[in-house]
């Protein structure tokens, strides 16, 4: 288990000033400026839908700006693609997709919400746009420069057990900021926000002549969606954000977070492993598989494994695991090569582009621009010391220094600010435990969206709810909303 198999991409107050203000925020509701419509072909050889998804998938490339306080100036371009509706009798518009990040390809997200069994009342109703985001694969790609052998690997900092180790990945995170900047001689990483890429999709909107747009975005894919629809009102529709992160971009606090999503989901983990440990050998009761969790990682904390292997990279690798429940046995497992530690080969590192470069540095431009993060390596160490204790799973992870603290741009404008006037028409989704958006993520949201939401709690574990768990309650609600447009009467809980 190499670390440079994980880079967990997926959903990450400060002070300083703002500069150059874009003026235009919640009422950036205007018509967007028009562009010529897409030009439908085949999409790239790399964008590989799921095989049992036998429907034509078409992508095109649309113009943006770089910079959206200069329309008329340089333009980047982003790639979508496209499921169409076959019955226009009950075709309805588009629905714009966002499977999270921020990094992440969303090209192939259209195949694989069907190769999940998405109702076709619901491909009957819309176009399904996925999405390479501004930066990313296939949309004008930006980079670092990460290599393999990279001690920086993971867009979720590493878990510190005391100060120094905060230091030391102070050093890390400020030699991953520098290299960013220097990679970047076109001067285009501070335009990678989550507000700029809510103006690019009402950029798609329009250029696939569409009056509104429906939006389903997942992990990170509910700040963009949060965002969108708050700065597009009138040119949104039928709006479903699932495993929230509570806001329209990450900050430290709900970086944090990450740490609580970890001690709920566990303990679904935990209880799973001991009812098989005649299989698996990871104790009997939960608290003993909590046991073996921390007796472990403390033991590669001291003398990392002959592979290389330390608590850090196994607690990002269980962390991760916990995203499914049908990646349980594939933890277990995991688990039990270093119960019992044989001698390894040592891992040689390399220095080849790591395939996670354009992900990782995706993640860090739009986090670090969204926000002013603090630089003082105290109050890191003080967090990590904090959330050692609250959270001991992980809390010392995600409260850990990350290169944001060090980034070279500041924000061009303000965080987006929810929204709540306009149409009652976010359907917020969220399961009971998450391991990396928890439960706290969507209660803040529907906060926010007071007047404008709705909240359905899934009695569910993992990330994701629409077509990724099982739970037929959140399922039925959702398609209702996206097809007919009802939505519940009030905040509902759905059972198993």
């Amino acid at each position: 288990m190499r670390k440079r198999g994980i880079a967990l991409v997926g959903a990450l107050g400060l002070t300083g000033a703002l500069v150059a203000v874009i003026p235009a925020t919640a009422e950036e509701s205007a018509e967007a400026k028009p562009v010529a419509g897409p030009q439908w072909a085949a999409c790239p050889d790399s964008v590989v839908m799921p095989p049992t998804v036998q429907v034509p998938v078409q992508c095109a490339k649309l113009p943006v700006p770089l910079d959206y306080r200069d329309p008329d100036g340089t333009q980047i371009e982003i790639m979508v693609s496209r499921i169409a509706s076959t019955n226009p009798e009950k075709r309805r518009g588009v629905l714009l997709l966002n499977p999270g990040g921020p990094g992440g390809t969303g090209l192939d997200q259209p195949g694989f919400l069907i190769s999940r069994g998405l109702p076709t009342s619901v491909t009957d109703s819309y176009d399904l746009i996925g999405m390479d985001t501004r930066g990313v694969g296939h949309s004008s790609p930006v980079s670092c420069g990460f290599t393999a052998d990279d001690a920086y690997w993971s867009n979720i900092p590493p878990y510190a057990p005391d100060h120094a180790a905060v230091t030391r990945q102070a050093k890390i995170a400020k030699d991953v900021a520098e290299r960013c900047a220097a990679n970047d001689t076109e001067g285009r990483l501070r335009h990678f926000t989550t507000a700029n890429t809510a103006r690019d999709l009402d950029r798609i909107r329009a250029a696939l002549g569409e009056e509104k747009a429906s939006f389903y975005g997942a992990s990170y894919g509910t700040a963009l969606g949060a965002a969108y629809t708050s700065m597009f009102p009138a040119t949104t529709d039928r709006v479903v954000l699932d495993s929230n992160l509570g806001d329209t971009h990450l900050n430290r606090d709900g970086l944090r977070r990450y740490a609580l999503g970890m001690e709920q989901t566990f303990a679904d983990f935990a209880q799973w492993a001991a009812d098989r440990h005649e299989a698996y050998g990871l104790g009997r009761t939960p608290q003993q598989v909590r046991r073996t969790y921390l007796t472990v990682t403390d033991r590669l904390d001291k003398t990392p494994a002959a592979d290389g292997s330390t608590g850090a990279l196994l607690r990002a690798v269980t962390f991760a695991y916990l995203y499914n429940e049908v990646q349980y046995p594939s933890l277990a497992q995991i688990w039990q090569t270093y119960l019992n530690p044989v001698k390894a080969p040592e891992a040689k590192a390399d220095a080849a582009a790591s395939p996670n470069d354009n992900a990782l540095t995706v993640y860090l431009a739009v986090a670090c621009n969204d926000v002013q993060w603090d630089e003082d390596v105290d109050t890191y160490q003080r967090a990590v010391a904090q959330d050692r204790k609250r959270f001991p799973l992980y809390g010392a992870a995600s409260a850990n220094i990350t290169p944001c603290a060090y980034w070279k741009n500041e924000p061009v404008e303000p965080p987006v600010a929810v929204n709540d006037k306009g149409p009652r028409n976010v359907l917020i989704l969220q399961n009971r435990h998450d391991p990396v958006t928890p439960l706290a993520g969507g209660k803040l949201l529907r906060e926010k969206f007071e007047k404008r939401s709705r909240l359905v709690t899934a009695n569910e574990s993992g990330h994701g709810v629409y077509m990724a768990g099982n739970n037929a309650c959140a399922l039925n609600i959702t398609t209702s909303y996206l097809v007919d447009g009802k939505m519940p009467a009030g905040d509902r809980t759905c059972q198993r």
